[in-house]
């Protein structure tokens, strides 16, 4: 199973709410390895590993161990994933909750095998939203992040309280006072499941915070999106995806991805031979797509580009892109009309 990963926008919006609230940059990225290559790219991704890192670090360095419920109270879901603007221009709530089950993994990828991460159940008489992730007591603070944001988020617009409980599986925390005031409703610890109970009503409820318009707009893109994070769970697409932040330093080579991915060289040449592709032919491919996109809109000249795509002699990026085209880079940045 390919490593889960998270969006960089809500790696970047963790970092920055870190940041005001006393972490400096430079340590969090020195303690967690997110580095500001990883959070370029707000739909960019990263491995769950180094987000569980990030936030680790951010509660030691902050010297508060509430930040993660803090963050999820202050900062909507909107402002850091294009799944909370989708759920914020749903018609109801209900088509809301169904998006964040459609598109949940591009904030984070937490169960690769589930088909939905929520499920809505009817319990004891109570109307129930349940967080079916695996493991969830490896990181409660992803439990506390949802659940926090899932309640202050809607509590924005809608007229009255739509959570009624709260359940975790998890042991109540040293900043226990933090969740009675957040969630203003009972909270049971050490609970068989990770839940929250629900005004019934709430279904139906309408949102649609943006215009129906922009949910057409943003589920497009959010499809596309959903088709590249499939298409990197292949080996190369996860090698392509390492490559991408070092090209430029033009120290791509197999033994350090290899190492990155937690594989020995052999290992990922298997792996990759699996697929019909070899390290050289990942690398040489990608160098060749970013030349042309580079190039061809002008977005850097022709030095630029050897330099970005890894090449340290722009002679040698020549004759790359001439064997790639059968032209020269100049023609391809100024074509003839």
């Amino acid at each position: 199973m390919a490593e889960p990963t998270v969006s960089a926008g809500l790696a970047k919006g963790f970092l920055d709410f870190a940041v005001t609230r006393g972490a400096e940059a430079r340590a969090l990225g020195e303690r967690s390895g997110v580095t500001a290559a990883d959070l370029s790219d707000h739909d960019g991704r990263l491995p769950m590993a180094r987000y569980v890192a990030l936030v680790r670090a951010a509660k030691d360095l902050t010297g508060d161990p509430a930040l993660p419920l803090r963050f999820a109270e202050a900062v909507d879901m909107s402002e850091v994933s294009i799944v909370g603007l989708l759920t914020n221009a749903s018609e109801t709530m209900m088509e809301a909750f169904a998006q964040l089950n459609r598109y949940g993994r591009l904030v984070a990828e937490v169960d690769l095998g589930a088909e939905s991460r929520f499920r809505l159940d009817v319990h004891d008489g109570g109307f129930w939203m349940i967080d079916t992730r695996d493991e969830p007591n490896a990181f409660p603070e992803m439990t506390e992040t949802t659940f926090a944001r899932l309640t202050c988020g809607p509590r924005r617009f809608l007229p009255r309280p739509h959570v009624l409980e709260v359940h975790v599986t998890h042991s109540a925390p040293v900043h226990r006072t933090e969740y009675d005031r957040i969630f203003q409703c009972p909270v049971r610890f050490d609970s068989d499941w990770n839940a929250m109970r629900l005004d019934p009503t709430l279904t139906t409820h309408r949102v649609q915070l943006q215009p129906r318009y922009v949910f057409g707009v943003l589920s497009a893109h959010a499809d596309a999106l959903m088709a590249n994070l499939e298409a990197s769970k292949s080996v190369r697409g996860r090698v392509e995806s390492l490559l991408m932040p070092i090209l430029h330093t033009g120290q791509a080579n197999m033994d350090l991805i290899a190492r990155r991915m937690g594989l020995s060289r052999q290992t990922l040449y298997r792996k990759l031979k699996a697929e019909d592709a070899t390290f050289e032919r990942v690398l040489d491919d990608l160098r060749r797509r970013l030349a042309l996109h580079y190039l061809g809109g002008k977005r850097a000249s022709v030095n630029e580009t050897a330099y970005l795509v890894g090449f340290s002699e722009p002679a040698a990026f020549s004759r790359a892109f001439k064997r790639w085209t059968g032209d020269s880079p100049r023609a391809a940045r100024f074509p003839e009309t």
